[in-house]
Formats: structure tokens, C-alpha cells, sequence
């Protein structure tokens, strides 16, 4: 018996070295959570999905106006979203004539801008977003987001779906093309606006749960997207 207990007491450690308090691995446990609120993972979660959703927003617009990747000069659509969506550019392109965030996206939709409007839509959409998560990638006790930064964000890609679909040149045709219109033979596309609305609910999710934790306010905002103007987003706090 004597002999049997230090062999217990090593099956006993190496059960606890292979499996952690909720039965994951230790081998696979991030030491990083430690220092992270349940805020956080959620704030890290919404992050991902969000620039998940920009990328895939990306590649659609590049699929369906594939001139305006070629105006870069790239032997591939992958060349160019892979350019596009470089975290080292920080969202800032050269091309962008020193723009940024909302005013790349009014850029983009310019009828006189003659560069690729894929890249400066979403570069613009990118550097709002990057600016509304504090140009963090992952978030920690410490990190404070601002959740009208989030909500502000979120009335913005209103905006900026609605000008998408309705920007035109002066010959009256569409600078991009997104959705499909329904036809009498063919449903719509709207995997456009769906992807928008993922967004969008991302975001306002986001800053509801923020807001409620901290118990802050948020200043809700009613205008029409036909006629509204973007919403400021770097300068809270």
C-alpha cells in the first residue's frame, strides 16, 4: 500500500498536466487569457467577426467590378485583396491622396475618382473600424472601448451601404456594383445588404454590451440615410 501511493499521486499530477479545469488541454491554453475579462473575449470574438465580414465585402465588390482590381496592375484578384487587406498598410493606401476612414469612402464613390473604388471603399470601411476597436487587435482588463465609437461605426456602414447601391456617374450608371435587382425570371442578390447587416449588428451588439457593463450612455442618432452625413468616430474619450 505504502509502495502504491507515490504511483497515485503521479497519475493523479500527470491526469492534471494533460487536462485543465474545463477539460481543455493545457498544452493549448494561452496565458493571455489570464489578463482577460469576459468583455474581452467577447470584444475579441466581435472583432473577428467584423473584419471577417469586411474581407469577405472585399472580395465580393473586387468579383463583381473585377476593373477596378486590374486598375492596381495585380495579376490576380487574390494579388489584390491580399495588398488590400496588408495589416502592415495600417488601411492607409498611397493612392488614397492622404484619406482615411469615411472620407476614403466618399472617395470611392466620387463620380471624378478614376482610381480602383474597391480598394478605397473598403480601405475606408477598414480604417473606420480599426479606429472604433482602437486600432487593437485583441483586448485586454485595461482596454477600455468606447461604445458610441462602435455605435457611430455602425450608422456609418448604414450610410455607406446605402451610397454603394445608389452612387452613379454622370451618365446615370452605377460606380459599383453590389446587390442584383430582382428580375421576372430571377430573384435578387442581396448578399451584399446581408453582409452589411451582419455588420451592422455586430457592432450594435458590441457597443449595447459595452455600454451596459460600464454603465455608460449611448447618444442615439435618427437621420435619414438618403441625406445623413457620417458620424464622427475618432474623437471621444
Amino acid at each position: 500500500m505504502q509502495r502504491a501511493a507515490p504511483l497515485l499521486v503521479t497519475l493523479v499530477l500527470a491526469g492534471c498536466a494533460q487536462t485543465g479545469s474545463v477539460g481543455q488541454s493545457v498544452g493549448n491554453f494561452d496565458p493571455k487569457q489570464i489578463a482577460k475579462a469576459d468583455i474581452d473575449r467577447v470584444a475579441d470574438a466581435h472583432r473577428r467577426e467584423v473584419f471577417a465580414s469586411v474581407r469577405v465585402l472585399a472580395e465580393k465588390l473586387y468579383r463583381r467590378n473585377p476593373r477596378e482590381w486590374k486598375k492596381g496592375g495585380y495579376a490576380s484578384l487574390d494579388d489584390a485583396l491580399n495588398h488590400l487587406l496588408d495589416p502592415r498598410t495600417g488601411w492607409r493606401l498611397p493612392a488614397l491622396e492622404g484619406k482615411h476612414g469615411t472620407d476614403a469612402i466618399l472617395l470611392a464613390l466620387s463620380a471624378e475618382y478614376s482610381g480602383d473604388r474597391v480598394a478605397a471603399f473598403i480601405a475606408g470601411i477598414g480604417g473606420m473600424l480599426n479606429t472604433a476597436f482602437d486600432e487593437k487587435t485583441e483586448f485586454f482588463m485595461l482596454d477600455d472601448l468606447d461604445p458610441q465609437k462602435l455605435y457611430n461605426s455602425a450608422r456609418n456602414l448604414e450610410i455607406a451601404a446605402w451610397k454603394l447601391a445608389n452612387a452613379k456617374d454622370a451618365a446615370g450608371n452605377l460606380l459599383l456594383l453590389s446587390n442584383e435587382a430582382a428580375t421576372p425570371m430571377q430573384a435578387g442578390n442581396l448578399s451584399f445588404e446581408r453582409e452589411f447587416g451582419k455588420l451592422i449588428g455586430n457592432l450594435d451588439l458590441l457597443a449595447k454590451l459595452i455600454a451596459d457593463k460600464s454603465n455608460r450612455t449611448i447618444a442615439r442618432v435618427t437621420q435619414s440615410v438618403a441625406t445623413a452625413v457620417f458620424l464622427p468616430v475618432a474623437m471621444f474619450r
